[in-house]
């Protein structure tokens, strides 16, 4: 439908307009007038029953060729109003779709597209059949299958190619008002309406979340099963074996103290995800939060025969942030430093000001190991759930395999981001980018105080 069809009154509204009426009413009553007087000058005729007559006649013959007019006109705006359509009321709706959608006619021409799917489809332009943007054969089907039978479908499909990707497409039909379809038992649409939703992010969050039940289920499978088959043996061979049992409630303590460590970072990864949107509103001390988390890790220091050397500013560093997330950062980044890194015999924590490109101020959290570093391969994949450069010395060390994951989610709720560099052989530097304090932020702080 064009603008003017929908917002403007077309001809048959205006001779249908009040105003009209009036016009037309005082056009006859003079008609009659004049017809009556003629009648009883010419023809002797009384005047009230000539007045009356002609009143009647000229009626008749005023308003029967007006309405047909008003009728030619309707149908010639609905002729083109359809010739026309889609009109500018009808593109700005489509275009407030969020994804990208398609308008084709009957003949499977495109009419009209919005600017999400000029976006994601390249060359395509009405005027061209639809086939030539839309080339999944189910959708073409389904497609067909809307013409001729003029009811909505929902179809799925996936690509393989050039990667693995999700689509939904639903399929409606469009009458146009007074249009020939309308009244008819199996009335055929005059448009069909696509609109295609790209489904992979959701698709992939979907495995992804079925994978981390899987990981979970089977690390929690073996300390589980090592703890049945202890129990089972203090129950049976080794009842009345002290030395036996000792080795044996040892074995069953670190068992369980894994499964402990394991459903703790399932349950902190959860709670972190569920208000991963809410960005932090307190301010905190950054550099009062790595003398606090460094000190608390000291006596693991010590057990592993590792120093820990910090560099801070003297002044409080202060930021948007929560601070039981942050220490859980810190505590993690160091932690992994001093276990897999012991073998340098030092880990480097500390925190400096930077301002990056656009002139957006930051501070820098680096922790550094001296230890064996990290081969490339495995840097993209080091913040996944449950991924281990090595399973064996990643047990042994009583890690769980998802404390960098638990990092990168509170960092991504922070606006941080991680970085990290290794060389084998030189150890791994692990870089966290907070951003600084605003200004406005201060000025609430102070506010506040």
């Amino acid at each position: 439908m064009s603008s003017s069809s929908l917002d403007e009154p077309t001809e048959a509204q205006s001779a249908a307009s009040p105003l009209t009426r009036i016009g037309e009413a005082r056009w006859v009553l003079l008609t009659a007038l004049a017809a009556a007087v003629a009648a009883v000058v010419l023809f002797q005729v009384p005047f009230w029953p000539a007045a009356g007559a002609m009143l009647a006649m000229t009626a008749v013959a005023a308003f029967i060729p007006r309405r047909s007019a008003s009728r030619r006109v309707r149908l010639n705006t609905q002729r083109e109003m359809r010739r026309m359509w889609p009109g500018t009321g009808m593109k700005m709706t489509v275009d407030a779709l969020p994804t990208p959608c398609f308008v084709a006619d009957g003949r499977g021409i495109t009419r009209y597209v919005n600017a999400q799917a000029l976006a994601t489809y390249d060359g395509v332009k009405p005027g061209d059949p639809l086939s030539f943007s839309l080339r999944a054969p189910s959708l073409l089907e389904a497609f067909d299958r809307v013409c001729n039978s003029g009811g909505a479908e929902r179809i799925s499909w996936i690509e393989k190619v050039p990667t693995e990707t999700w689509y939904e497409a639903h399929i409606a039909p469009i009458y146009m008002p007074g249009s020939s379809a309308q009244g008819r038992s199996n009335p055929l649409p005059d448009f069909i309406l696509v609109v295609i939703q790209d489904l992979t992010e959701n698709r992939r969050l979907e495995r992804m979340r079925t994978d981390f039940v899987a990981n979970a289920s089977h690390e929690l499978r073996t300390p589980l099963a090592s703890l049945t088959g202890f129990i089972e043996t203090l129950q049976g061979p080794a009842r009345n074996d002290p030395e036996a049992q000792d080795r044996f409630l040892s074995i069953m303590l670190d068992q369980a103290g894994r499964m402990r460590r394991l459903i703790d970072d399932i349950l902190s990864l959860s709670r972190i995800e569920l208000k991963a949107h809410v960005r932090p509103a307190s301010i905190v001390d950054l550099a009062e939060i790595i003398r606090h988390t460094s000190d608390a890790l000291s006596p693991l220091a010590r057990d592993m025969d590792v120093k820990i050397r910090i560099d801070l500013p003297k002044t409080a560093v202060r930021l948007r942030g929560d601070r039981d997330e942050l220490i859980q950062v810190v505590e993690n980044l160091v932690e992994n430093a001093l276990k897999y890194g012991s073998s340098g015999n030092f880990v480097d924590v500390g925190l400096s000001a930077q301002v990056d490109d656009l002139n957006a101020a930051s501070w820098v959290l680096s922790v550094r190991d001296y230890g064996e570093g990290i081969p490339s391969e495995h840097l993209p994949r080091l913040t996944e759930r449950f991924y281990r450069v090595d399973v064996e010395s990643s047990r042994a060390l009583k890690g769980t395999g998802l404390g960098l994951a638990i990092v990168k989610h509170i960092l991504t709720r922070h606006r941080a981001r991680l970085e990290v560099e290794s060389e084998p052989g030189e150890g791994a530097t692990f870089r966290v980018r907070l951003p600084a304090l605003e200004q406005s932020d201060e000025q609430e702080e102070t506010a506040s105080a």
